[in-house]
């Protein structure tokens, strides 16, 4: 359906007879032969349920000549550089890799990641007293998936339709700027962010709480490089691993080191890590497994809103989504990296 693109090898070979052409490399004819072989990048953005993949960088609980996380400013971001070829795998939510897929793209669920549980936030104006008040007022949300299914859920919880609010359509980090000019009266967010507008005076409408079983984050491949690279997709994911038993064995610790990067105080980190359930290796693998995987029918009613909101054209081919692979490959690996 699509001009394939080259593989990462063929980029490789590219860049370097490009470099040596252009003399920045010793000029023979031989290294255009021989293949360097690039880290396989892994996109996410500024998400606590994502932290365990900086931990496990910054930690070096993984390779760092195999594996490269690269910080994005959202998901939407990470979208587009997947779209465009420009990272072999990242970490979304499972609506977004629905619709991903949907598309036409090429791509693999390999692990689940975490459930949010109360992260995902809409925080408003401290005049807004109920949600009825959103009526005729303009919201601020991310042009994604799981921003439209916040707003649509919010909106029904509020007894509304898309009609009665304008959604303005921004990234997360320029919601409070909205926020404070006045051309948003609420903003559908995500921690640490909605610390951040919390701190600034904004106050807590709704939250993922509400939703439960609707905002699972995923982590994803192109299935081109899952097949040409198995070995350091299965080292990526049992990076993973290693991050989220640190989050899980030592949250404290985990907390002061991961704050600060996200303006957050250990213990308001320690709160926000209370609104997400981190799923371990082995409930990932069982979620995954089956001919009809258990992720497909815990998230029937996910799939079928996603259909009805025409978000995705049609039911999702689970079989075809999901790869167990990497995920018993990483388990089978345990602490190497």
């Amino acid at each position: 359906m699509r001009n394939p693109r080259p593989t990462s090898n063929e980029w490789s070979r590219r860049r370097l007879c490009q470099a040596m052409f252009a003399g920045m490399l010793v000029p023979t004819l031989t290294a255009c032969t021989q293949l360097v072989r690039l880290p396989l990048t892994v996109g996410s953005n500024a998400w606590v349920g994502y932290d365990p993949l900086a931990l496990a960088r910054d930690q070096h609980l993984f390779d760092s000549q195999r594996i490269k996380v690269v910080g994005l400013s959202s998901s939407s971001e990470t979208l587009r550089y997947l779209r465009n070829g420009l990272l072999d795998a990242g970490a979304l939510t499972l609506d977004e890799a629905l619709r991903l897929n949907d598309e036409g793209f090429d791509v693999r669920v390999v692990a689940l990641l975490d459930a949010s549980t109360g992260a995902d936030v809409v925080m408003g104006d401290p005049s807004v007293r109920q949600l009825a008040d959103l009526k005729g007022r303009a919201v601020a949300v991310e042009s994604t998936t799981v921003g439209a299914l916040m707003l649509r859920r919010l909106l029904k919880a509020g007894g509304m339709t898309t009609a009665d609010v304008q959604a303005v359509h921004l990234e997360a980090t320029q919601h409070l700027d909205a926020l404070r000019a006045g051309r948003v009266i609420a903003s559908v967010s995500y921690e640490p962010i909605a610390s951040v507008l919390r701190e600034a005076g904004y106050a807590k409408l709704f939250d993922s709480a509400d939703m439960p079983g609707d905002i699972v984050d995923v982590l994803v491949v192109r299935n081109l490089v899952l097949k040409e690279r198995p070995d350091d997709v299965a080292a990526l994911v049992a990076g993973w691993n290693r991050g989220v038993q640190a989050f899980l064995q030592e949250p404290e610790e985990v907390a002061r080191i991961m704050g600060p990067a996200s303006d957050l105080s250990a213990q308001d980190y320690l709160k926000v890590l209370r609104q997400l359930h981190f799923i371990d290796p082995q409930e990932s693998l069982r979620e995954l497994s089956g001919s009809l995987p258990r992720l497909a029918q815990s998230s029937g009613p996910l799939s079928a809103t996603l259909l009805e909101m025409g978000l995705i054209r049609q039911a999702p081919d689970w079989a075809g989504l999901v790869d167990t692979g990497p995920a018993m490959a990483a388990l089978a690996m345990g602490g190497q990296s």
